[in-house]
C-alpha cells in the first residue's frame, strides 16, 4: 500500500486517530497517537519526532531526539480503540543522519534478511512461531524491602476443585491434562475464538486454537507462517490481541514462560525454512526428508544455541521452564517428531513445501525481531561453514541415562549463564552489520543489571521456608 492509498483509506474508514507503534529494546510494544489529519504523504518519508531517552536501552538524555517512520504495509484498524484508529508499525531513524537506528529491533530483523540475500544462500526466510500463553482470572504480586509475594488464580484450575463457588460445578482441568479437552472443561474456547477472529480481522491468518497442557488457563493459537519481518510484526499483533481480548472479559493474559510451579510452561516454538527462487532449500532426501542445507542450518543453531538463549529465552523466569519433565528441551539435539529435542523435524506432510525445522527452546517473552534475526544468523552460519549437527537423537531424552547424555550439550541453567555464552559467542551475529557490538553490549548490560542482579539481590519467599529456622 502506498502513502496515497493510506490517506484514501483514512477518508474511506473515517479514521479519527493514527496509533504509531514500535518496539523498545527489551521487547515491549510502545506507541503514541496523533490525529488522523496530522498524517500526510510526506509523513511516510520524513517521519515524526519523539523523545527516545525514556525507552529502555535506547538514547541518552542528551541524544534523545528520534524519528518514527510509518510503514504503510503494516497498517491495521485497531479493534480495541473506542474511536476509529489506524495502527501503523514504524521504523526508527536518527534525525541527524536519517540512518536506521541500530538498536531498533525491527531494523535488526530487516538487516538480517538483507544479509541473507547478500550471501546468495537464500532469498526468503519463512518463520511460523507457535505461541503459548496463560489466561488468569486474578493476579497479584508485590516486592518491598520487607515482603514479597505473587498470587495467580484461574477459575478452571485444579487447585479450585474444593472452592465454594455457590455452586462449584467441578469442571476443573486436572494437573497436566489440559491438552484438547472439550467444553465445559475447556472454559477458554469462546475467548480464544474471539481472539482468533480479532486476529483475522487485522490481517493475520489463524490456523487453529486449543487449550494447552497445563491446568489454570494455558492456551495456544497457531498462525500461518510468513516472511521473517512480517511474522515478527504479527507476533506483536498476536500478543496485543490476546491481552486486550482477555482484558475485555475481565481476565488477564501473560506470555511469561513459567508462571506456575510444577506445571507446563509456555514456549514459542519457531518453525522455519529458507527458500531460494521459490524452492524450499530444506527439502531433500536425507534424514527425515531434509537437505544438506537444512542439516547445516541445524548445525548452526545447535552450535550457537547457548548464546542464542540469551536472546530467545531472555528472562530469569525462562530457565524455570527449561527443566526436564514438562516437554521443554534441556538437551541440544535434533530429532524427527520428538518434542524433547531442542530441534524437531515435523512430519505432518511429505510435501517439499512443508519441510521445515522447529526450534523448541524459545519462549514468548522474547523480542521476536531479535529472536528471529539471531536464529536466521545461526542458520546462515551453519550453511556457510557446513556445520555438521551430528547424529539425530531419536529417543525420549528425559528417559536417557546419564552416560547416554554425557556428550550431548545442555541448555544454560540460568539467564546469566546464557549471557556469558553470548559474550563468548556472538561473532556470527555481527556479519553484515546485522547485530553490532553496541547492541550486544547494551543487551548484556541491561539484562545483567536490570534483571539478573535485581532478582539475585532479593530474598525469595521459598528461602524463608528453607532457611528461616537456620
Amino acid at each position: 500500500m502506498t502513502p496515497r492509498e493510506v490517506l484514501a483509506l483514512l477518508r474511506e474508514k473515517e479514521v479519527r486517530a493514527i496509533d504509531l507503534r514500535f518496539m523498545d529494546f527489551p521487547g515491549l510494544w510502545k506507541h503514541f497517537t496523533v490525529p488522523a489529519e496530522m498524517i500526510t504523504e510526506e509523513t511516510f518519508e520524513e517521519g515524526i519526532g519523539f523523545d527516545g531517552s525514556g525507552l529502555r536501552g535506547w538514547q541518552k538524555i542528551n541524544e534523545s531526539d528520534m524519528l518514527v517512520v510509518p510503514q504503510p504495509e503494516t497498517l491495521f484498524l485497531d479493534p480495541f480503540a473506542r474511536e476509529t484508529t489506524l495502527g501503523i508499525l514504524c521504523n526508527i531513524q536518527d534525525p541527524s543522519t536519517r540512518e536506521d537506528y541500530s538498536k531498533d529491533p525491527r531494523n535488526v530483523a530487516r538487516k538480517s534478511v538483507n544479509y541473507m540475500k547478500s550471501t546468495g544462500l537464500a532469498d526468503t526466510a519463512q518463520f511460523g512461531p507457535s505461541l503459548e500463553f496463560f489466561v488468569f482470572d486474578d493476579v497479584k504480586y508485590d516486592q518491598t524491602s520487607h515482603s514479597a509475594f505473587y498470587y495467580v488464580d484461574s477459575n478452571e484450575a485444579v487447585w479450585n476443585t474444593g472452592r465454594d463457588e455457590k455452586p462449584n460445578l467441578g469442571y476443573k482441568i486436572p494437573k497436566g491434562q489440559g491438552y484438547f479437552p472439550c467444553t465445559p472443561a475447556d472454559s477458554m474456547n469462546d475467548l480464544r475464538t474471539e481472539m482468533m477472529l480479532a486476529m483475522g480481522g487485522i490481517g493475520m491468518t489463524v490456523e487453529s486454537h486449543h487449550h494447552e497442557k497445563a491446568s489454570g488457563g494455558q492456551c495456544a493459537i497457531d498462525i500461518r507462517y510468513s516472511d521473517l519481518v512480517a511474522m515478527a510484526d504479527n507476533v506483536l499483533k498476536y500478543k496485543y490481541v490476546v491481552k486486550n481480548v482477555a482484558r475485555r472479559h475481565g481476565k488477564t493474559a501473560t506470555f511469561m514462560p513459567k508462571p506456575l510451579f510444577d506445571e507446563f510452561g509456555s514456549g514459542m516454538h519457531i518453525h522455519s525454512s529458507l527458500w531460494k527462487n521459490g524452492t524450499n532449500l530444506f527439502a531433500g532426501s536425507g534424514y527425515s526428508g531434509l537437505s544438506d542445507a537444512a542439516r547445516y542450518a541445524i548445525g548452526g543453531i545447535l552450535k550457537h544455541a547457548r548464546a542464542l538463549c540469551a536472546i530467545t529465552n531472555p528472562t530469569t523466569n525462562s530457565y524455570k521452564r527449561l527443566v526436564p519433565g514438562f516437554e521443554a528441551p534441556t538437551s541440544l539435539a535434533y530429532s524427527q517428531r520428538n518434542r524433547s529435542a531442542a530441534i524437531r523435524i515435523p512430519v505432518y506432510s511429505s510435501r517439499p513445501r512443508s519441510k521445515r525445522i522447529e526450534y523448541r527452546l524459545p519462549d514468548g517473552a522474547a523480542n521476536p525481531y531479535l529472536a528471529f534475526a539471531a536464529m536466521l544468523m545461526a542458520m546462515l552460519d551453519g550453511m556457510r561453514n557446513k556445520i555438521d549437527p551430528g547424529e539425530p537423537l531419536d529417543k525420549d531424552i528425559y528417559d536417557l541415562q546419564p552416560e547416554e547424555l554425557k556428550d550431548v550439550p545442555s541448555t544454560p541453567a540460568t539467564l546469566d549463564d546464557a549471557l556469558v555464552a553470548l559474550e563468548k559467542d556472538h561473532e556470527f551475529l555481527l556479519h553484515g552489520g546485522v547485530f553490532t557490538e553496541d547492541v550486544i553490549e547494551t543487551w548484556v548490560r541491561y539484562k545483567r543489571t536490570e534483571e539478573v542482579s535485581a532478582v539475585r539481590m532479593r530474598p525469595h519467599p521459598y528461602e524463608f521456608a528453607l532457611y528461616y529456622d537456620s
